[in-house]
C-alpha cells in the first residue's frame, strides 16, 4: 500500500523527520521551488537586499539542530545547472548558508546545460534511514504536488544507489559558495 501526501505540512510526512534514528537524505535536481515559506525571502533576494534573518525557513533550521544534536545526520545534494537560475543563486546564497549553519550537510553537482549525471534521475526524494523512501513530484513552476511513501524493495534499493552516486559526485557547499563571493577590489 503507498501512502500519499498532498501538502508539505501534512503531519504523517513530518514525522519522518522526527522519527528517522541515523540518516535522512535528500535528492533536489529543480532549478527552481516555489514554496511559500521562502516567498518574502525570495522577494528581498531578488530586489538586491542583503541576507539577514529568514524567518520561513527556522522551523526548518530548528528540526536539523535537533536531529544533529541527537547524532543523526541530514544531508542532501543538489544538482545545480549553470547558469544558476535566480532561485539556485537564492538558495545558495540565503537558504544553505541558514541550513549548513544549522548542521545540515548540503553538497552540490555542478552541471552545465543539459549535462546532467548519467547515473542519477531528475525527480527528487527522500531516503530516511536507507530504507524508507519518499518520492516529491512538483509541477513545471516548482510548487509540490504530492509525495509518494514507496515500500518496493528494489526502488529503495535504487535510491540508496543514486544516493550514493550523488554523493561520490558532489562538492560540499561552503567549496562551491566560495566562487560566488564577488571578488574583492
Amino acid at each position: 500500500m503507498t501512502r500519499s501526501f498532498t501538502s508539505l505540512d501534512d503531519a504523517e510526512f513530518n514525522q519522518l523527520f522526527r522519527d528517522f534514528r541515523y540518516t535522512a537524505y535528500r535528492l533536489e535536481t529543480l532549478q527552481r521551488y516555489d514554496v511559500s515559506y521562502e516567498q518574502d525571502e525570495f522577494a528581498r533576494f531578488l530586489a538586491g537586499e542583503s541576507r539577514g534573518e529568514f524567518p520561513g525557513i527556522a522551523a526548518w533550521c530548528d528540526t536539523v539542530r535537533a536531529a544533529v544534536s541527537a547524532g543523526k545526520r541530514m544531508h542532501r545534494v543538489h544538482v545545480v545547472v549553470e547558469p544558476l537560475s535566480d532561485y539556485v543563486r537564492f538558495e545558495c546564497g540565503w537558504a544553505y548558508e541558514h541550513t549548513v549553519e544549522a548542521g545540515e550537510d548540503v553538497r552540490l553537482i555542478v552541471v552545465s546545460g543539459d549535462d546532467w549525471p548519467a547515473a542519477l534521475p531528475r525527480y527528487d526524494y527522500w531516503l530516511f534511514d536507507s530504507s524508507q523512501l519518499v518520492a516529491m513530484y512538483y509541477d513545471e513552476e516548482g510548487r509540490f504536488v504530492s509525495g509518494e511513501l514507496i515500500s518496493e524493495p528494489e526502488k529503495i534499493v535504487q535510491a540508496n544507489l543514486w544516493r550514493d552516486a550523488a554523493v561520490s559526485a558532489s562538492i560540499p557547499y561552503r567549496a562551491y559558495a566560495v566562487q560566488l563571493q564577488p571578488s574583492s577590489p
